[in-house]
This record gives structure tokens, C-alpha cells and sequence, in this order.
């Protein structure tokens, strides 16, 4: 999936492990990429709900999203998580970003499988599982387009500086068994 973002996140990812406010940035400048629609009939609505987020409007983003995510729109889903998540416009609930994420990722949104990842890793909403963050940001990396790639992928080695091998090895076996599953 590309979302058709035209800045870049290499200034929002220059470190090789990102800071707690270089990751949160780059979190969401992926977040206004990622409201380019999917179908035409969800396009008004997401094109509404990054103007009312622009606008600072969280609460109105909510209620325009949950109709949509409630409906299997992956984005809307990916984009409430991220909501849910930060406490952007309801309260904040790291069990529904994961229950939200979880949906989008399972639906093959590479903006859901990377912060999936960073749930894992944080151990926000989850247990934390190394394990786990490595294999959706594995395959966030390999679903985005170019520009988010890279971030995902600064992501990914940054949680696998904590890993060891045979931990990497069966994030990739996770990540491979995964994508083998899904067309």
C-alpha cells in the first residue's frame, strides 16, 4: 500500500534508534499519509477527517473514523488505533489501538503492522514481545512505499539491537509464515 506521502521521514528518523519525539513525529507524519483512500465511498470521509485533525478537531476524527473502521476500512482502523493510542479525541486505551491495529495489520496495512510493532516493543497494550515488534515492522517495511520503508526499516533494526540472533531469526520465521498466509 502507498499512501502517496510526499515529505520526507529521514529528518523525523535520522538516528538509528529514534528518540520518544523523533518517533512520535515520524508516527504522524505516517498518519496523514496514510488517509489517501481506498474506495471512492470512504474518500469524502477520510479526506473530512485529515482536515478535522489538521484543524487540531480529534473528537470530530473519531467520530468520522469509527464508522469506517467498524465497517473493515483498514485505514480507518489503523488511524483510530493511532488515536486510541495517543489519547488524540477519546481516552486514551492501548488495548483498543492494539485491538484497532491488530485489525488493520491482519487486513495487510503497513501503517497498522508498524505501530503494532511499536506496541509490542513498548509493551503498550501487549506484553512486550521483541519477537513480535520485529515481525510487524518486518512486514510494515515490506508492504509501505519507499519513504515509509526506510522508516520502518530504521524501526525494525532498532528493535533488533535488543534482540539476539536466535531472536531475529524467529521474528523473520514469524514474519515469513505470515506473509506466505496472505495474498
Amino acid at each position: 500500500m502507498t499512501c502517496g506521502f510526499t515529505l520526507s521521514t529521514e529528518v523525523v528518523a535520522r538516528r538509528h534508534k529514534p528518540s520518544r519525539r523523533s518517533a512520535r513525529a515520524a508516527a504522524l507524519v505516517l498518519f496523514a499519509c496514510c488517509f489517501l483512500p481506498l474506495r471512492a465511498a470512504s474518500a469524502d470521509t477520510l479526506a473530512r477527517a485529515n482536515a478535522a485533525y489538521s484543524r487540531g478537531d480529534y473528537v470530530g476524527v473519531v467520530r468520522m473514523l469509527t464508522p469506517l473502521a467498524l465497517r473493515g476500512n483498514a485505514n480507518a482502523q489503523a488511524l483510530l488505533g493511532f488515536m486510541y493510542e495517543n489519547g488524540y479525541g477519546a481516552p486514551q486505551a492501548y488495548d483498543a489501538a492494539v485491538d484497532l491495529y491488530t485489525d488493520a495489520a491482519i487486513r495487510g496495512n503497513a501503517f497498522g503492522q508498524g505501530m503494532l510493532g511499536l506496541m509490542y516493543d513498548k509493551g503498550h497494550g501487549v506484553p512486550q514481545d521483541v519477537v513480535l515488534a520485529y515481525k510487524w515492522l518486518n512486514l510494515a517495511a515490506a508492504r509501505a512505499s519507499r519513504r515509509e520503508r526506510d522508516y520502518f526499516l530504521r524501526l525494525r533494526n532498532a528493535v533488533a539491537s535488543k534482540m539476539s540472533p536466535a531472536q531475529i531469526h524467529e521474528g523473520q520465521r514469524l514474519a515469513l509464515i505470515w506473509a506466505l498466509g496472505r495474498p
